[in-house]
């Protein structure tokens, strides 16, 4: 496995990989607790057990085991954190985040830089420049083996390719995949932001549900369909349905042209939801208003644009959760409570639902490339650390 892997941002089905997935989310297993969790027999349980630990993925761990207990004590089994590693980007509007992060997602480092600042001068000396410092980090773990790399950003992403554009950032047709292999050496794919914070919280939650996986019950939250809602500089939307982010072939659909009632936030009847949410928008506001950009009377009409907004894509797509992220949520002096109510006032479903915030909160945009390098690795994690072999 080289060069540049299109991300898929789903729960693994092997059976190496349920098998992983279940001691990953279930902290130190017993063998026969693993076998109720991966839905797998005995046999095989064992058989991968024995793979993952040759590979290192997996460790056997004696000292943890209770010599109080009757009869043959049995051995517990835990992820190895300290063999492996994998190095992540974000490139955000107005903040990148370079991280790296062991093989259950734990960051072990994360470096923040203004993209401006980094990206100023704009097209392949910025991607060149942001390549090589995410090199130099991950460097600085020389006891780990890298076994993958994740990008993440906002605008238009090819998969395939790694290519990107950035319309903020003026970039087109910008190599970023390639260039991040060719700074790592090491395998790569490239997802569009939202999409990937959505990937981290379906596979680096590590809550313990039962979902339906090519006929196994082990799986992350959450559950069934999701709806993912993200909102700061930018606005945008994933669905995760049945342990799968999805993922349109064209790319990422858009809501940032969605009509909202903006109120005091812009002087227009109805504006585009992006053009009221950023901090641009909260600044002009005051302005033409005479006030502060922290005005309660701004604070509370962005909350209800961005529930009234969550609640019309609720009612399009009728999803079992709603899971929000990103600072437009956050700022309110009191937090989700009156987005909670424009939600409820807008909705026209019958049923009440709650919004729940991202589990990870200002760190999402650092767990989102995380999550596409390990959804890559824990999808075929044998065959990932057998491939080191070739590099």
């Amino acid at each position: 496995m080289t060069g540049v892997v299109a991300a898929k941002l789903r729960v693994g089905a092997a059976p190496a990989s349920l098998v992983l997935n279940a001691i990953r989310v279930g902290g130190p297993s017993m063998r026969d607790e693993i076998t109720d969790r991966a839905g797998l027999s005995a046999a095989t349980v064992n058989r991968q057990i024995t793979a993952l630990c040759s590979a290192g993925l997996v460790d056997e761990r004696p000292e943890l085991v209770d010599s109080r207990g009757v009869g043959r004590p049995k051995i517990p089994l835990t992820l190895d954190r300290d063999r492996f590693c994998v190095a992540g980007i974000h490139i955000g509007a107005r903040r990148t985040a370079l991280v790296i992060a062991d093989l259950g997602g734990r960051t072990l480092y994360s470096h923040a830089v203004r993209t401006q600042e980094v990206c100023g001068d704009g097209g392949a000396a910025a991607v060149d420049r942001l390549c090589t410092q995410l090199a130099e980090l991950a460097a600085r773990f020389s006891g780990r083996r890298v076994l993958w790399a994740g990008a993440a950003l906002g605008g238009a992403v090819d998969a395939e390719t790694g290519v990107v554009d950035h319309p903020i950032l003026h970039w087109r047709g910008q190599q970023l995949g390639r260039r991040l292999h060719e700074a790592l050496g090491v395998p790569v794919s490239v997802a569009e932001h939202v999409q990937a914070m959505a990937a981290a919280e379906l596979l680096l939650g590590g809550d313990v549900v039962p979902h339906e996986i090519g006929g196994a019950a082990c799986g992350p939250n959450p559950r069934g369909a999701a709806l993912f809602f993200y909102a700061r500089e930018t606005v945008g939307m994933a669905m995760i349905i049945s342990g799968e982010v999805h993922q349109p072939l064209r790319g990422a659909g858009s809501i940032a042209g969605l009509p909202v009632e903006p109120g005091p936030l812009d002087a227009s009847a109805i504006a585009p939801l992006q053009s009221v949410i950023g901090t641009a928008a909260l600044k002009a506001a005051a302005a033409r208003l005479g006030t502060s950009d922290d005005a309660g009377v701004l604070a509370d009409a962005r909350a209800r644009v961005l529930g009234e907004a969550v609640a019309t894509m609720r009612d399009v797509i009728n999803p079992d959760s709603v899971i929000v992220a990103g600072d437009a949520f956050s700022a309110h002096p009191r937090g989700l409570a009156p987005i909670q109510a424009a939600f409820d006032a807008a909705s026209r479903t019958p049923w009440p639902l709650e919004i729940t915030p991202t589990r990870f909160g200002v760190h999402v945009p650092e767990a989102a490339p995380v999550a596409v390098a390990l959804a890559a690795v824990y999808a075929d994690p044998l065959a990932v650390v057998g491939s080191l072999a070739t590099r």
